[in-house]
């Protein structure tokens, strides 16, 4: 049966070897079952229903991916869509944590419309690769500011915004701790490393007395505080477009990229570098992310920690559908996530800003038009505290850019159209 759903010989790989591959690739992403709850209760919701909707919403996406798209992708709830959620939707722009559900159930099936309508390809080639390089960056830059404020490392100041804080303290020393770890662990090439570091700075603050022992296992919360809590008479409201629109755009350009790079690591691309059944992948992201606001979690996206399933042999879905059962199990583990508090994943997302910080270096700074805009969205994400705030800047900025540098003509047609809607958007509806 798995030979016939998979084609585990066609693909030079075996039953062995795919659930290895799916061990190692759910130890590298199993971080967000705690980071996860974490960001999101921010909001009001309720810490365990959102645990269980991340462990359900990722069972989900990976074992479509698994089945439908026969790809060894995981997915999970995204970090940096999370965080647009919490910190840019619902606590500074007013909406509630049921809006803001809902509007990430509409961007999944707008995502879904796309991919049958093969629009994202247009979509997505249309978009220059500097601006998506300065999306990913400066989302890594505002999980780095959130993972510092978190830690306690920066706070708030009256005169000057933000200023250093008492990094002497408990938490600011243990956020250290467990970036350093972290750090090091990953260096050595230790599978599961973050999550080792998260556990590790949770255990010494049970021991030092900062977090109240739990226990480890138990019975899965009710998910009944998030499930189906969406508002939809908000999310149709003229002023959510942009948000509908930026949980879509950078779902979409997370999911395209961790595709496309890990089959080219698993060496899955076709003759012309594209990546057969993409469209069955996208709508396995899409669904997931759909049926991840009705159980009461952030957009579902594919994971780039797929790459270290694929480094240890995972070629098939089936790699995919293993990590999706290990998330099912996770569910009895609510207690331990419960426990883990936020200066323990701090040092986790200050290691993610790094990875989405790194396609930097491809950026041509010798361009001014290319490199420019590439700036006002990274410090402009974090600074405005929107991530959508910065993509719509930064398409602002590249198309005043070129046209001033006298290169108006390399602005596509479809950049021109978004610049246009974000300059509405911020004269009229901010």
């Amino acid at each position: 049966m798995l030979e016939r759903l998979f084609k585990l010989k066609a693909h030079g790989t075996d039953l062995r070897t795919e659930v290895i591959a799916g061990f190692t690739t759910f130890l590298t992403m199993a971080y967000i079952i705690f980071v996860n709850p974490s960001i999101l209760a921010e909001t009001g919701m309720d810490k365990g229903a959102v645990f269980v909707a991340t462990c359900l919403a990722a069972a989900i996406g990976c074992l479509v991916m698994g089945i439908v798209a026969n790809y060894p992708v995981a997915q999970a709830p995204g970090m940096g869509l999370n965080a647009f959620f919490t910190y840019t939707v619902v606590l500074q722009m007013g909406h509630s944590w049921q809006v803001a559900l809902a509007a990430v159930f509409i961007s999944g099936l707008c995502f879904i419309l796309l991919s049958v309508l093969r629009v994202r390809e247009w979509i997505i080639n249309s978009i220059p690769m500097s601006l998506r390089t300065g999306i990913s960056a400066g989302i890594g830059l505002f999980l780095a500011l959130i993972a510092l404020q978190n830690a306690g490392i920066v706070v708030d100041h009256p005169a000057t915004l933000v200023a250093l804080g008492d990094v002497t303290a408990f938490a600011p020393a243990m956020a250290a701790l467990g970036f350093f770890l972290t750090i090091g662990l990953v260096h050595r090439g230790l599978k599961g490393a973050v999550m080792i570091a998260i556990l590790a700075v949770t255990v010494i603050g049970v021991v030092a007395g900062d977090v109240s022992y739990g226990g480890v296992m138990s019975a899965p919360p009710s998910l009944a505080p998030t499930f189906m809590q969406l508002d939809f008479s908000g999310a149709l409201e003229v002023g959510l477009v942009s948000i509908v629109f930026a949980f879509l755009f950078v779902d979409l350009f997370d999911t395209a990229g961790t595709l496309v790079g890990v089959a080219q690591r698993a060496e899955l691309l076709d003759k012309d570098g594209k990546l057969p059944r993409l469209n069955r992948a996208l709508l396995a992201d899409s669904t997931a992310t759909s049926v991840g606001a009705l159980l009461g979690t952030s957009n579902t996206t594919s994971y780039i920690e797929s790459v270290s399933g694929v480094a240890t042999g995972g070629r098939t879905g089936l790699t995919a559908v293993v990590v999706g059962i290990l998330f099912l199990l996770a569910l009895f583990f609510a207690p331990l996530a419960g426990m883990v508090p936020a200066y323990a994943t701090a040092g986790a997302l200050f290691y993610v800003a790094i990875l989405m910080m790194s396609g930097l270096v491809g950026i041509n700074w010798r361009d001014l038009t290319e490199a420019a805009p590439v700036v006002v969205v990274c410090l402009l994400m974090p600074l405005t505290y929107s991530i959508a705030s910065g993509i719509g800047l930064g398409f602002i900025a590249f198309c005043a850019v070129k046209t001033f540098a006298g290169k108006g003509r390399e602005v596509p047609v479809s950049i021109w159209i978004l610049a246009g809607l974000f300059l509405l958007k911020f004269v009229f509806l901010v």
